[in-house]
C-alpha cells in the first residue's frame, strides 16, 4: 500500500499494455502481483478508505462499508472490529469488487456489540475513498 495511488508512469501494467514500460521490463527474475475477485468477471479495484467517526468516546463493534452498484449488486467490507474511538481515523485498503464508475452508493454500517449500552451511538463523521487506475 506504500505506492497506492500511483501514476501511470510508475506502476507498469501487466497485460496489453505491458510494452509501454521498457525500463521496468528489463529487470530480471521481478515478481507480480494480481488480486482477483471470487466471481467473474475477477477484477478488483484498490481502494484506500478512511473514516472518522462521532459518537461515544469508545466502544466495541464492528465498522463495515458496503458498496452498491447500478445493477443492484453489493458487497460489504470489514474496516475495523474491537474497540472504536472517535479520536482514530480508521485507515484500509480493500480490493473492491465493484467498479467505482458504477458504483451508485456507499453504505456505512456501525455494529454494536452486545454488551453495549442500548443508547450509546456510534456514526461516521468522515468517509473518503480514493481508488487506483481502472483495473
Amino acid at each position: 500500500g506504500e505506492c497506492f495511488p500511483c501514476s501511470k508512469e510508475e506502476c507498469p501494467m501487466m497485460g496489453h499494455y505491458a510494452d509501454r514500460f521498457p525500463a521496468k521490463l528489463k529487470r530480471v527474475n521481478q515478481k507480480y502481483f494480481l488480486n482477483t475477485a471470487a466471481d467473474p468477471p475477477f477484477a478488483t479495484w484498490r481502494q484506500e478508505v478512511f473514516i472518522k467517526l462521532f459518537g461515544v468516546k469508545k466502544m466495541r463493534g464492528d465498522i463495515n462499508l458496503i458498496f452498491h452498484d447500478a445493477e443492484g449488486n453489493t458487497k460489504e467490507y470489514k474496516i475495523a472490529s474491537g474497540v472504536l474511538s472517535q479520536d482514530q481515523v480508521y485507515t484500509k485498503y480493500l480490493d473492491v469488487e465493484i467498479n467505482p464508475k458504477n458504483t451508485k452508493k456507499i453504505e456505512f454500517l456501525w455494529n454494536k456489540t452486545i454488551f453495549t449500552l442500548l443508547w450509546a451511538r456510534l456514526g461516521a463523521e468522515t468517509v473518503n475513498i480514493i481508488h487506483g487506475e481502472d483495473g
